[in-house]
């Protein structure tokens, strides 16, 4: 186990970023770890993100290192023929996490309270759960311990179930009082399922960020992601809806 403190108090960037790692160690192990610019792109995904944000490549830089100094993440040093620097998270070891309990908290990191239906929809990509039953016990299981990780909170407006927070983060009164996102409704299924090819088509975009490395300079990669938020704020509105190298600390320092 690697050694992290009591207590993480993760900020909102390195939620984020942390999140991130863990959903697209699942989505694409093919671009894992991921460079900068891939895990910039990761963050600034306008789909599958609540709130949406534009960190800039210096902010997830530090924030990747904050998470190392937390023992949560490391820095994986280019080999002989490689040109860029990687980053990959260590949350399973150093917090216990198996598939089952990385997907809903990567999820819980990334877009904030969640009832359980709504994590068995939004994890299907990262881990499959056969029934809410086994997401629920993943959520009590994880919620439990010296070091709880879950939390169940009272349903937000309009809601008919109790959602969950993750407790990696810090301000946990303040996220537990906030609304989760807008429940999908039967006029905004058309919406959902444009959101979802943004969000394979976002997927698809880091790993080629990725496998580009140095030769994607900040315009080229700045334009591509206008395009990227451009296509779903146009999609969305039609709708009427709203490799190998050194790794740097692997023995725990």
């Amino acid at each position: 186990m690697v050694d992290v403190p009591d207590e993480l108090e993760l900020t909102a960037p390195q939620a984020r970023v942390l999140g991130c790692l863990m959903e697209k160690q699942a989505t694409t192990p093919d671009a894992y770890p991921m460079t900068l610019k891939a895990l910039t792109t990761a963050c600034n995904q306008t789909s599958s993100r609540n709130p949406v944000v534009a960190y800039e490549p210096t902010l997830v830089e530090a924030t990747i290192h904050a998470l190392k100094g937390k023992g949560l993440a490391r820095i994986v040093h280019p080999a002989r023929g490689e040109r860029s620097t990687k980053y990959r998270h260590v949350a399973d070891e150093a917090l216990g996490f198996d598939d089952a309990a990385r997907a809903v908290v990567a999820i819980l990191l990334l877009r904030g309270a969640q009832t359980v239906n709504e994590l068995r929809t939004r994890t299907e990509r990262l881990h499959h759960f056969a029934s809410p039953d086994e997401v629920e016990s993943t959520l009590d299981r994880l919620s439990g311990g010296s070091r709880p990780i879950t939390r169940r909170v009272p349903r937000a407006p309009g809601q008919k179930e109790e959602r969950w927070i993750q407790l990696l983060e810090g301000d946990v009164e303040a996220r537990a009082a906030a609304t989760s996102e807008p429940a999908t409704t039967s006029r905004g299924t058309r919406s959902s399922e444009l959101a979802d090819r943004v969000e394979r088509l976002e997927h698809q975009l880091a790993a080629l960020v990725d496998a580009l490395g140095d030769l994607l300079d900040a315009d080229t990669l700045a334009t591509v992601r206008d395009v990227a938020a451009s296509t779903h704020a146009v999609g969305t509105a039609s709708d009427g809806g709203d490799g190998t190298g050194t790794d740097d600390g692997s023995d725990g320092g």
